[in-house]
C-alpha cells in the first residue's frame, strides 16, 4: 500500500528570472533588472499570463488510477504515465470512506465512524489482495499485461510526469485545491503548491500562497 506523493523532477533554471527577463521584451536597456518580484507581483495581479509561460515544471506524481483520469484532464500539461501495458502493477493505494452529499454530487461528506472506516479498508484490501492474486495467475498463465490489467481495481497505483508552464501549474493549483476538488485530488495539488512555492517564492508571494 503506497500514499499520494509528489516530488520535483525538473524546473527550468532561474525561472523567476527567466520570466521576468522575457516580461522585459520591450524594454531591452531593464531586461537584467535583478529586481524580479514586483514586476512578477505587477503581471499576476494584472493578468499578464504570457509572462508565465517562458517557464517550465516537471513534477512526478503517485496517486491511484481512479484519481488519475482527473489529473489527464488537465490538457496545457503534457504527461508521461506508467504503463500498465509495458509493467506489472504492484501496489495500491486506501480512499478514505466519505459520505455522499446528496444535495452535491460532486461532494462527499467526512463524518463516518471508525468502525464504518475500518469495514471500508478492511474491504479496499481484501478486493485488492484478490484481484491481485487474479491479474498475477493472468500473467503466469502467459496473458498480455494489457489484458490482465482489466483485473485491477481503481484502486491501483499509478505514477505520472506532469509538465507544464508555470501558467499552468497556477491554474491547477488554484482550481484543484478547492473545496469542490475530490479529497485525494486535492491532497495532491496542495503538495505540488508547496513545492510551487518553494522554487518560486516571489511569484508565491504575488499570488498570496504560504506554506
Amino acid at each position: 500500500m503506497v500514499k499520494e506523493e509528489v516530488c520535483l523532477i525538473a524546473i527550468t533554471p532561474k525561472a523567476e528570472e527567466v520570466m521576468a527577463y522575457c516580461a522585459r521584451v520591450s524594454n531591452p536597456k531593464n531586461q537584467d533588472n535583478p529586481d524580479v518580484s514586483g514586476l512578477l507581483g505587477y503581471c499576476a495581479k494584472h493578468g499578464h499570463w504570457s509572462v508565465f509561460e517562458q517557464a517550465n515544471m516537471v513534477l512526478e506524481v503517485q496517486t491511484s488510477r481512479a484519481i488519475a483520469p482527473q489529473i489527464l484532464r488537465h490538457r496545457s500539461f503534457s504527461f508521461q504515465e506508467f504503463s500498465q501495458r509495458y509493467a506489472k502493477a504492484d501496489d495500491f493505494m486506501l480512499t478514505r470512506a466519505r459520505r455522499q452529499d446528496h444535495k452535491n454530487r460532486q461532494n462527499s461528506i467526512d463524518d463516518f465512524d471508525q468502525v464504518t472506516q475500518g469495514w471500508f479498508e478492511t474491504t479496499q484490501q481484501q478486493v485488492w489482495d484478490f484481484s491481485f492474486q487474479k491479474y498475477s495467475e493472468a500473467l503466469e498463465k502467459g496473458i498480455a499485461k494489457e489484458c490482465a490489467r482489466s483485473l485491477l481495481p481503481l484502486s491501483a497505483a499509478t505514477k505520472i510526469y506532469m509538465n507544464g508552464t508555470i501558467r499552468s501549474w497556477i491554474h491547477y493549483i488554484e482550481l484543484r485545491t478547492n473545496a469542490a476538488t475530490q479529497m485525494e485530488h486535492r491532497a495532491i495539488a496542495e503538495k505540488c503548491r508547496e513545492i510551487f512555492i518553494e522554487q518560486l517564492p516571489a511569484v508565491s508571494k504575488a499570488l498570496g500562497w504560504k506554506q
